[in-house]
């Protein structure tokens, strides 16, 4: 599966409530959360995020609580693929589990700028920043982890093989 797309750059430590605030869970709607991913670290993200569009952030994305709505919104908003240098295990989990494509490499956040263009194969790892002409390595998606992916999810996955 390859991906190509805009970056948008966050920092260390962007927990669940930074990334969908509590004050929204009242509802389990995707586009309603969509409306307000990333809402109190960026107030426009949502209405500037593009579908295919790439979030990029240092260590620990996702730590905090062990809600699913944070991969729910950010792959509602239209992002591709969360690449970070490392994901808080829960988080991660739930990326699958919800259909959200994430990459873990430790190159890629100091070499490349918000705005700038990466194109990605997540069945190798392999990570290209268009826009600066570099080459990186993430650790690649096994493949039944990608085969979650295509599937849409977990549960979508076990629709499609009967078994619900």
């Amino acid at each position: 599966m390859k991906l190509k797309g805009r970056v948008w750059k966050f920092g260390a430590d962007m927990d669940t409530d930074k990334i969908i605030p509590a004050r929204y869970l009242n509802t389990s709607d995707p586009a309603e959360l969509a409306k307000h991913c990333m809402e109190d670290e960026d107030p426009s993200f949502a209405a500037k995020v593009r579908p295919g569009d790439i979030i990029l952030a240092d260590k620990n994305f996702g730590c905090g609580s062990s809600r699913e709505h944070a991969p729910i919104a950010i792959k509602a908003a239209g992002v591709a693929c969360v690449i970070a240098k490392s994901f808080a295990r829960i988080f991660y989990r739930n990326s699958f589990n919800m259909g959200l494509t994430i990459l873990e490499s430790d190159e890629v956040y100091g070499a490349t700028d918000e705005g700038d263009v990466l194109e990605i194969d997540v069945s190798t790892g392999a990570i290209v920043n268009l826009t600066k002409g570099r080459s990186f390595t993430a650790r690649p998606v096994p493949p039944f982890m990608q085969e979650l992916i295509k599937a849409g999810g977990l549960m979508e996955s076990i629709r499609k093989r009967g078994f619900v």
